[in-house]
């Protein structure tokens, strides 16, 4: 089956409507057709990429204390899915989700002071790395736990579904939370509930170490929808191109009332399972491999085609790059400049008042 095109090999439940491949299409189409939205969807790449890279200045420079999984690599996903949605969707995220928050409009110095562990982060300095939350922008929190997000995601999707509001919740996971129990019944609820969510599987092809053939007998993820009856689309996740219209369609069909979708996004990050480092040493992937994928790189493609279509000069990508470049030197500022919790504060939080 090729990336980017529909997959649906179910019988179809009564009342339902198909995957409506056409309009997806039609919504690519569209889309190369507008500059504007194609140069947002650059920046708010290119922000994830910047501010990753300096994370990881950090984290080897001794400034950051605890792990900090890293997104650099992935960055079309989250873009191409949060840049589909509403301001009031909501999404969920796991221990690799910086990228998430930013993409779904988070506040980069927030996220920056949660990484340091300071009082004006975004879980105000109590999560770290993989526990951020933005509320306000319809993160409603990431899980250290291997698909954490779960249940807390169909939940939220029962309540908007209860609530008689046509909000979407979105699940991002990696490949590794395929193997754990509430995946599955996480598929199963929703379907039977028919819930407004759409399940994002970011298969980056390892579960912390271990490649994914060495876990499981298949590599296509989108066949695990199938006993379900989840309509599912396999796409090339370094192409915001098709990650974008997959989306678009998931969510028109949410917003439907005709239940989840799920979504795999093939894709591969650059540094390695936690930190700044390429794992290249642990003797686990090549560096032509990894050679390979960076060259693939999301954010440099989607410039290439911009520039090839005309979409914008080389003068206005490089003034979106200062712009990116300084405002992510005022988060990493803004985190240094603010003060570490209250150790009197320490059990503020933790009850209900």
């Amino acid at each position: 089956m090729n990336p980017g095109k529909p997959i649906d090999g179910r019988a179809p439940i009564d009342g339902e409507a198909p995957i409506d491949g056409e309009a997806m299409e039609a919504a690519a189409s569209t889309r190369d057709q507008e500059p504007s939205a194609r140069q947002a969807m650059y920046r708010s790449m290119l922000r994830i990429r910047r501010f990753e890279e300096a994370i990881g200045d950090c984290v080897e420079g001794g400034e950051i204390i605890g792990p900090a999984h890293l997104y650099i690599g992935q960055e079309a996903v989250a873009v191409g899915v949060c840049s589909a949605m509403r301001a009031d969707d909501y999404i969920f995220g796991a221990h690799r989700s910086h990228g998430h928050y930013l993409a779904k409009g988070g506040s980069m110095r927030k996220l920056a002071a949660e990484i340091f562990g300071r009082a004006t982060g975004c879980s105000l300095g109590r999560g770290g790395s993989m526990h951020i939350i933005a509320t306000e922008v319809g993160l409603l929190g990431t899980s250290a736990l291997v698909g954490g997000g779960f249940g807390p995601g169909v939940g939220t999707a029962l309540a908007s579904r209860l609530r008689g509001i046509d909000r979407v919740t979105v699940i991002f996971f990696g490949d590794g939370a395929t193997e754990e129990g509430i995946f599955f019944e996480a598929l199963n609820f929703a379907t039977i509930q028919r819930l407004g969510v759409v399940f994002v599987c970011e298969n980056n092809l390892y579960s912390s170490h271990l490649p994914l053939l060495d876990r499981q007998p298949i590599e296509t993820l989108y066949e695990h929808a199938a006993v379900y009856r989840i309509p599912a689309f396999r796409v090339d996740g370094n192409d915001v191109h098709q990650v974008r219209p997959a989306v678009e369609e998931a969510i028109r069909r949410a917003r439907a009332g005709l239940g989840p979708t799920f979504l795999e996004a093939l894709t591969y990050r650059w540094r390695g399972h936690v930190g700044p480092s390429d794992d290249i040493d642990k003797g686990l992937r090549t560096a032509e491999e990894l050679a390979t994928w960076k060259a693939r790189c999301p954010i440099d493609a989607l410039a290439a085609a911009m520039r090839r279509d005309g979409a914008w000069t080389a003068a206005e990508q490089q003034q979106t790059v200062r712009e990116v470049g300084a405002e992510v030197a005022d988060a990493i500022d803004f985190a240094r400049r603010s003060p570490r919790p209250d150790p009197s504060e320490l059990m503020q939080h933790v009850y209900a008042d």
